[in-house]
């Protein structure tokens, strides 16, 4: 099977499928079976969805996926993609489960496993967040500006999922790295062409773990991510790393006191800008410590915390043992109580380790490809094409072309066990351990058998629907509209072929009810410009196109280099 893999999409379809057109002429081929996208898809149907998405106002932009949605064009490749940092958040909201975006191009969902021909697809969207890991999915329409960072964090919730499985899959996905995957490639090339990210690696901090406690477990032959806008290749072996146990729980106590601890380290990562030249231009525009002013910084977010250069990493932990204590030691009792429960000091249970879980004996595989990619630009490694043969043995999708999406067996009867939790609202139950999963799982898959699997039920439908207005030039890039949300029909047909709840329901009285509530929409550029405009606490300097470094390092508008 040929599979095209690209890193981030950021709203740049005709240009990446056009690039998959000409690599495939160079190789010879005359196409690829499926594309996947590694994240920041951006699915934007219309003007509004860009008041969902967490960008500045001043960079937006429409992108060419709406073209997708309104049936202007197809897609010519099946393309499926996971969720990133930079999304219409409200577009992927209403297919938590996965769904058609547009025809041919699938979103994976929150977490999810999914057949195409003889490949199994296991599929993490988000970016890891310490403080957001064990909440629930609370966000809903209209964001306020900390719901439209935190509905794209990973949830605890949908990685117990994913890590009740017990069978081999092929290919694993995630927007953010799996934590230190970094140390299992060149690390010293990395450092070299990206020397922002080797302080965040030396104190662990560089990637997800949520995405390492997956891939561990699961040990897929491939795993394929983006975020960081580099090209980046690992060999994981998996002996050497989990032994004959998952290293899950020693790892999740130690990566959950350390996030709960730093409340305000949320490990986004802020991507520095790569500069379009040639291998060897790059590597020295690295060395020394150049950014390219032409290019668009969309990676920083408001809790960003890391640096703008290569630290001293023992500095580093005696300063935020410092800050953290004091933060920590200095609210009041009675401002603590008059603040929302999340804000409550973490206690045992929610930074206990899950109880540790012995590894699956179908689980065969030992080594793991890791391939991370950049963005589409000119002179960016943002493109993969190769030929995968599977490893897998479950898949309930045909084997022979022309292949289609199927639904896994086992993934259905782990969202079946699951589906007593409402992912939405707190408090989201405590891991009760595998032992506990496992019975609920296997009746649920004697249920999935009878009623999908012996009735052909288990092929994805192409059932796609437009439910928000196609995009119209006439309202502009900043309206002062919220997006409306919308009942997915896609998501209620899963549900009720499932016959669990949809929690991402509302009636139309409720969803009105929040939007009078709601204040405005940011009032767009100018608004944009002024806020950045202003001293700040940022350092960025000058007249620049606005990508400061993670400490206002680079340039920006004014003093305001990133944005917050």
């Amino acid at each position: 099977m040929r599979i095209a893999v690209e890193g981030c999409g950021h709203g740049t379809l005709h240009a990446i499928y056009a690039s998959i057109k000409k690599t495939c002429e160079v190789q010879g081929w005359s196409g690829v079976d499926l594309l996947i996208i590694g994240g920041d898809f951006q699915a934007v149907r219309n003007s509004y969805d860009l008041n969902a998405m967490s960008v500045p106002a001043k960079y937006r932009a429409i992108g060419d996926f709406h073209e997708y949605y309104s049936g202007a064009r197809v897609a010519p490749y099946l393309t499926l993609f996971v969720g990133g940092n930079h999304e219409a958040s409200n577009h992927l909201w209403e297919l938590y489960y996965g769904g058609w975006v547009a025809p041919s191009i699938y979103y994976l969902g929150a977490a999810n496993v999914i057949n195409f021909g003889p490949l199994r697809i296991a599929a993490l969207s988000g970016i890891w967040a310490g403080p957001d890991y064990r909440q629930p999915h609370s966000e809903r329409l209209p964001y306020d500006f900390k719901e439209v960072k935190a509905v794209y964090h990973q949830r605890e919730l949908d990685v117990r999922k994913l890590l009740q499985l017990r069978t081999q899959v092929d290919i694993g996905i995630s927007h953010d790295w799996p934590r230190k995957i970094e140390w299992q490639g060149d690390y010293e090339q990395l450092f070299r062409f990206k020397p922002y990210f080797q302080g965040d690696a030396k104190t662990g901090r560089l990637g997800s773990p949520a995405a390492r406690y997956v891939m561990d477990r699961l040990r897929p032959k491939w795993w394929f991510a983006a975020h960081l806008h580099c090209k980046f290749s690992a060999i994981v072996h998996h002996d050497q790393e989990t032994g004959s146990k998952d290293a899950r729980s020693s790892s999740l106590a130690a990566d959950a006191l350390h996030t709960m601890k730093d409340m305000h380290n949320t490990d986004e990562i802020n991507l520095d800008s790569q500069t379009g030249q040639s291998p060897k231009e790059e590597a020295f525009l690295s060395s020394a410590n150049v950014r390219n002013d032409e290019e668009i910084n969309l990676d920083m977010d408001d809790d960003t915390p890391g640096v703008s250069e290569p630290v001293n990493v023992e500095s580093l932990s005696s300063m935020e043992s410092q800050r953290n204590h004091t933060e920590m030691h200095t609210v009041s009792s009675n401002l603590r109580a008059q603040l929302p429960a999340s804000f409550a000091r973490p206690t045992a249970a929610a930074t206990a380790a899950a109880p540790p879980m012995s590894h699956p004996a179908a689980i065969t595989n030992k080594t793991t490809e890791f391939l991370a990619l950049d963005k589409c630009l000119p002179n960016r490694k943002f493109l993969q094409i190769l030929e995968v043969n599977p490893i897998s043995e479950t898949s309930t999708s045909a084997s022979t072309a022309p292949y289609g999406l199927a639904y896994d067996k086992e993934w259905l009867a782990i969202t079946r066990a699951f589906s007593s939790i409402n992912p939405t609202t707190s408090p989201i139950p405590p891991d009760a351990g595998e032992s506990h999963y496992r019975s609920l799982i296997e009746a649920e898959a004697s249920w999935v058998e009878e009623n999908l699997v012996k009735t052909g039920k288990m092929a994805v439908p192409a059932n796609f629907e437009t439910t928000a207005p196609v995009y119209d030039p006439v309202v502009g890039l900043y309206p002062k509209e919220h997006p409306r949300e919308y009942t997915n029909p896609q998501t209620v047909a899963f549900c009720d072929m499932l016959g669990i709840e949809n929690f991402f329901d509302a009636s139309e009285v409720e969803r009105e009810e929040r939007r009078a509530r709601a204040a405005p929409p940011p009032g767009g550029e100018d608004d944009e410009g002024r806020r950045a405009s202003g001293r700040g606490s940022r350092r960025g300097r000058g007249s620049g196109r606005g990508h400061g470094g993670r400490d206002g390092g680079g340039r920006g508008r004014g003093r305001g280099g990133s944005y917050r």
